[in-house]
């Protein structure tokens, strides 16, 4: 009698619904065989965890002032310790999670969408278009993410709306240039041919049979990226132009408790400790889709 494993795993699939799920299960064992990838997705599940359940893991107000306990050691009170103003610094930390998170997952979906629509228009019609384009990605290329972020949220004005929309237009040129390159290697396979000589129009061809196709490279890319959308969104708040006070964002936390950083130590390091850990956590993870999403990883095994 066949197990769900072996249906899963069958060679020969009867539906596109068991292909898929396959597909995703041998997917998802070889992610479980890499250490590392398996402790970023620990890592970046908790992320999503301590977000959504945010009321419930804090243990104070993260906006709620206390000047009697102001700069306190970490405490089976303050498992953290408290800001300059008393504010409970474990639960700016959590509720921080949910900026975090917000920030993440807001530019993936501004920034992505648009490199891969950009980058697979170029590399499929070629010529002026291609040059045009990718002309006007490397404009954006040639200047630090950071820089174009700062001159962006600059004209836009402080605030974390204007952070992530500065944040997602620096960030779309680098998927650009991946889905043109994944386009470029599939514009002239076979089975490319075979639609446009059904009368498939440029549109379809794009939508339907190369953008599918660039999703591996892109959902790498986008999960590499987290780590480096988190960092610029904390530069954005260490100097005032992200998030603004009272929301207890990363970035700002450590630019106030840097001036007492010598003293009352636990200010700044302990949002500075979960942007190192979440960062890593993302970087983790997407060393290891990158590993089982290649598409020689079959042929390692």
């Amino acid at each position: 009698m066949a197990t769900t494993r072996d249906w899963l795993l069958d060679d020969s699939p009867s539906s596109r619904l068991q292909a898929r799920l396959g597909r995703s299960y041998r997917l998802s064992r070889a992610l479980a065989r890499n250490p590392l990838a398996m402790v970023g997705a620990v890592i970046v599940l908790t992320l999503i965890l301590v977000a959504l359940f945010a009321p419930w893991i804090a243990t104070h107000s993260p906006v709620g002032q206390d000047l009697a306990m102001r700069l306190k050691p970490p405490s089976w009170d303050n498992w953290m310790g408290t800001d300059e103003l008393g504010r409970d610094i474990w639960s700016r930390v959590v509720y921080g999670a949910r900026i975090t998170l917000m920030i993440v997952a807001l530019v993936a979906v501004l920034a992505a969408p648009v490199g891969l629509v950009i980058g697979a228009v170029a590399g499929y019609f070629g010529g002026w278009v291609d040059r045009i384009l990718m002309g006007i990605t490397d404009i954006f290329l040639s200047m630090p993410k950071l820089i174009l972020a700062l001159a962006f949220v600059a004209a836009l004005g402080p605030g974390i709306q204007n952070a992530i929309i500065a944040i997602a237009i620096a960030t779309w040129p680098g998927y650009a240039r991946i889905a043109r390159a994944e386009t470029l290697t599939i514009r002239n396979s076979e089975f490319v041919a075979a639609v446009e000589l059904q009368g498939a129009s440029s549109l379809r061809v794009i939508v339907n049979h190369i953008l599918p196709l660039c999703t591996s490279s892109m959902i790498i890319r986008v999960t590499l990226d987290m780590a480096g959308i988190i960092l610029t969104a904390a530069g954005l708040g260490f100097i005032g132009l992200g998030a603004q006070p009272p929301l207890p964002e990363w970035g700002a936390m450590i630019s106030r408790g840097r001036s007492f950083i010598l003293d009352q130590w636990w200010v700044a390091t302990m949002p500075g400790f979960a942007i190192v850990i979440v960062s890593l956590g993302f970087c983790f993870l997407g060393d290891g889709l990158r590993d089982v999403l290649d598409p020689k990883h079959g042929d390692r095994q």
